[in-house]
């Protein structure tokens, strides 16, 4: 079964996540700039979500997760909570 981790920065608007990812981009430390910046509980953790398979998160946080590139900032990504900057740091197949 696939499975994932990744961790990710919740914010309200694109434009404060496209600010972060290149901050990000240019040296910040993602988990850092979790915990400074996420609406999400998870910023706490560095934005880390642990593992998890196919179905458990939202649709376009999925698609992003199990589909994009590792260990590279993607988004942000829209969903119904707001925009999310997320790392994938493991995928299996």
């Amino acid at each position: 079964m696939k499975k994932a981790t990744a961790r990710h920065i919740l914010v309200k608007t694109k434009e404060q996540g496209e600010d972060l990812k290149t901050k990000i981009l240019a040296g910040a430390d993602f988990a850092e700039v979790a915990k400074q910046f996420s609406a999400c509980p998870s910023g706490r953790q560095g934005g880390n979500l642990g593992e998890f398979t196919p179905g458990q998160m939202v649709k376009e946080f999925d698609e992003v997760v199990f589909s994009g590139q590792l260990n590279t900032v993607l988004g942000p990504v829209k969903t119904q909570f707001g925009y999310h900057l997320i790392e994938i740091t493991s995928r299996t197949e």
